[in-house]
């Protein structure tokens, strides 16, 4: 019976099914391990996110549609947005359960602020986002007849009402989910203010 079941494993093996599936799996390790590699390179996958969006709104205003498919693209970024300027842990739950808020004063201990969508997500998922638009543009199926400035217009006031309720959020408990301006220490200035200290 066990020499049977190796048979059966050695066919699965050289089997079509096997070779499909041995197939995905290299072709997703190797693509995992270029998104590794692309993790520090911030800049550079901005860029190259930033020139897929351009292709992809050149391509819509060459052909004059897929308006809808552009509207569903703009409400997922939108939600995408919200989660990247959002905490992971939202502060008016936190300060029900426990009281625990933000620092808001420069005495309080310092916590960084965590994202509920982190950066490399937020950029992998528009990136995906644009590319599958893209695609959805070679099919005329998607290509419902609407009239875009109506569109246009319930994007802008969905965007605004809530932009404005985040920003509501993060003034009422006092975060910013950006580092620009904040105080950040390294080794040269722990030397340079111990060294002060020592000839005071």
């Amino acid at each position: 019976m066990d020499v049977g079941s190796t048979g059966d494993t050695s066919t699965d093996y050289f089997s079509p099914d096997g070779a499909i599936s041995r197939w995905k799996f290299t072709v997703s390790r190797q693509y995992q391990h270029f998104l590794d590699k692309t993790t520090p390179h911030m800049l550079r996958r901005w860029i190259g996110s930033l020139i897929i969006a351009c292709i992809y709104v050149l391509r819509v205003y060459l052909i004059q549609g897929f308006y809808v498919v552009s509207y569903g693209l703009g409400i997922y970024m939108l939600n995408l947005l919200i989660g990247f300027l959002s905490p992971q842990v939202d502060p008016e739950i936190q300060e029900l359960y426990d009281g625990a808020t933000l620092p808001t004063r420069g005495s309080d201990e310092f916590r960084p602020f965590v994202r509920r969508l982190p950066e490399f997500k937020f950029w992998y998922s528009i990136t995906k986002a644009f590319c599958i638009a893209f695609v959805m543009t070679f099919f005329s199926v998607f290509d419902v007849p609407v009239f875009w400035p109506i569109l246009l217009f319930y994007w802008v006031v969905l965007f605004t009402l809530t932009m404005r309720r985040q920003i509501s959020h993060m003034i009422k408990y006092k975060y910013v989910p950006f580092s620009f301006g904040k105080q950040r220490y390294d080794g040269k200035k722990a030397s340079a203010e111990s060294a002060g200290h020592s000839m005071d």
